[in-house]
């Protein structure tokens, strides 16, 4: 199983992400995203508006099971992130986790 928090650690640094709800929403929308990841407690509207244009526009969208904190903490910077998209994965593997069904149930973050 991949290491999520080390592949979009990885992916923060080598490859091209944008952090933020607003961005994300509007990666879903224009499709421009590879990947879409919400922390576990973004808000509710949001989640579902990001998680209907990814489906509209095949975008995965991934629930990481931590807090904004804790997925800034993994991206590391000093600020909450409820959403972030991946654009280009660089190094990162984190684009396989859509291939081998982990997107779900992925059990990271610090619970």
């Amino acid at each position: 199983m991949i290491d999520i928090d080390k592949a979009i650690a990885l992916a923060v640094k080598t490859g091209k992400v944008s952090f933020g709800a607003n961005m994300a929403l509007q990666s879903a929308k224009t499709g421009k995203a590879k990947m879409i990841i919400l922390a576990a407690n973004c808000p509710k509207d949001i989640k579902e508006q990001v998680e209907y244009y990814g489906k509209i526009s095949k975008v995965p969208v991934m629930t990481y099971r931590g807090a904004a904190m804790d997925l800034a903490k993994v991206c590391n910077k000093p600020f909450v992130i409820s959403a972030l998209s991946i654009r280009e994965a660089g190094d990162s593997e984190i684009l396989k986790v859509i291939e081998s069904n982990e997107m779900q149930e992925y059990s990271g973050g610090s619970e």
